[in-house]
């Protein structure tokens, strides 16, 4: 019987598994969807219960003819939740996407308090991660916090439901604003900032940490958070690569051998395994904004495609229309979580399809605010190519939109699902499998010469718009 492996992504909308041969190609997957709830302004959480049923139906589905050599993971970062001492959660999950914490995290962010904990961790004060999320609830939900046994995210409750195991691998760890990206402990200043034992947090692991399944048997991996495993699983790793991901949510993001931390904070910094790092800057606003144009404003059943199709019909530049999507406040390169999205320049000539593709450009505008940033040197970013994965990976429009707004090469990877492939190689790592070279490329889009003008000078008067609307 053939050999496989199996690769999962508990991704913000769906979880989502994967079975590969060991050439990384697909014989089978499965995905499970869920809900965000937002029972209050700002705030973005899920159910874990509903994770972990979505998991454990994944793997049922994913293994029903064959038994893998092993399971590893992947997972959306920046999840946080508390669980009492029997594992039992007694809090909602708080996503990325959660901005209760914008208060607390403005003033820890203009203080030097708070510039010395990003020069420690690198990642940026913000109500996205972990670290605010704990802040707030020490202020705001004392019942609560004193009740937490652990403080922990989807990931690690479904790790511990399938393993027995509080955990969490150092790649996931470097999202949550409380690792030491340097010497990658928990750093003993900000637990006394947030008032916590180190026993309150899981134990750090490799990425290639691996257990057996409760109650399958099943050999469990691990792995790391979705980011860096989507670099992996992209070939972004190599030197003169850079990884762009438009998911829900969305990343620029570059390899480097050394933790990297920005003199103005505008950056991230991840560790994907041993001496492997990324700098980064990752958008609260990708896809999920075209899905907000198409459900609340468009009220439309027309798929994405049939949008795409009358985006094409448009030129490049939308005819004057820019759109800035910040509708869930901003992360990079910004950070700030009031900020609102603005429309700018509409006329009586401009339509629907003006829209879908004003839209879609006003994502990559923001992506690329974040590219001049990690890469300000105009030669090396046409030396570097863009690695495209997540969902905007099938569409040529929008790809071919990234590389005339980028003015970068683009490739896009025969293995699509770069993040649960990327899983899949941490696991070949973890039992000594020779890791195969498969991150072959299935198609290149090259700038369009044509375009480079007029997407200049829009983005040109995007970088502008916001500088001018936060002072009003």
């Amino acid at each position: 019987m053939e050999q496989s492996y199996i690769g999962i992504d508990i991704g913000t909308t769906a979880t989502k598994a994967v079975c590969f041969d060991k050439m990384g190609n697909i014989i089978r997957q499965f995905s499970k969807e869920y809900s965000i709830y937002h029972p209050e302004f700002n705030w973005s959480i899920q159910k874990p219960a509903e994770i972990l049923t979505a998991v454990l139906e994944c793997i049922q589905e994913i293994t029903k003819d064959s038994t893998p050599e092993f399971i590893s993971f992947s997972s959306a970062m920046q999840s946080i939740m508390v669980i009492d001492e029997t594992g039992i959660p007694i809090s909602d999950a708080m996503l990325w996407a959660d901005n209760r914490a914008h208060l607390e995290s403005e003033e820890l962010q203009n203080s030097n308090q708070g510039t010395l904990f990003y020069q420690k961790t690198g990642i940026p004060i913000h109500p996205f991660s972990p670290m605010a999320k704990i802040d707030w609830l020490r202020k705001n939900d004392a019942e609560i916090f004193s009740r937490a046994f652990k403080f922990i995210s989807i990931k690690e409750y479904v790790w511990h439901q399938l393993t027995g195991e509080y955990v969490i691998d150092s790649s996931m760890a470097s999202g949550t604003g409380i690792l030491n990206i340097h010497s990658l402990d928990w750093d003993t200043a900000i637990l006394k900032y947030l008032q916590i034992h180190p026993s309150k947090l899981s134990d750090i692991v490799s990425p290639m940490h691996q257990s057996k399944g409760i109650s399958d048997d099943f050999r469990y991996i691990i792995g790391g958070g979705d980011g860096p495993l989507a670099n992996l699983g992209s070939g972004a790793m190599e030197k003169g690569k850079m990884a762009l991901s438009i998911g829900t949510s969305g990343a620029v993001r570059i390899p480097v051998d050394e933790p990297f931390i920005d003199s103005q904070m505008r950056t991230q910094c991840y560790h994907l395994m041993e001496n492997q790092y990324l700098k980064l800057g990752a958008v609260n606003n990708g896809a999920i904004v075209l899905q907000w144009l198409k459900e609340s404003i468009l009220k439309t059943d027309e798929s994405f495609e049939d949008l795409f199709d009358l985006a094409e019909k448009i030129p490049a530049g939308s005819e004057g229309l820019l759109f800035v999507p910040y509708l869930l406040g901003e992360r990079a390169p910004i950070w700030n979580a009031s900020a609102q999205g603005t429309l700018l320049g509409i006329s009586i000539n401009h339509s629907k399809a003006h829209l879908i593709r004003a839209t879609l450009e006003g994502i990559l505008f923001g992506l690329f605010s974040v590219v001049e940033i990690l890469i300000p040197d105009l030669q090396k970013r046409q030396e570097t190519t863009v690695m495209a994965s997540g969902g905007f990976g099938k569409s040529e429009l929008w790809l071919q939109m990234a590389a005339d707004i980028f003015q970068m090469k683009l490739a896009v990877s025969s293995t699509i699902e770069s993040g649960t492939w990327g899983a899949v190689l941490i696991g070949f790592k973890a039992i000594g499998i020779e890791i195969p070279v498969t991150n072959t490329t299935e198609k290149n889009f090259l700038p369009n010469p044509n375009h480079k003008l007029v997407y200049q000078q829009s983005f040109e008067k995007f970088k502008r718009v916001y500088p001018l609307l936060r002072s009003l």
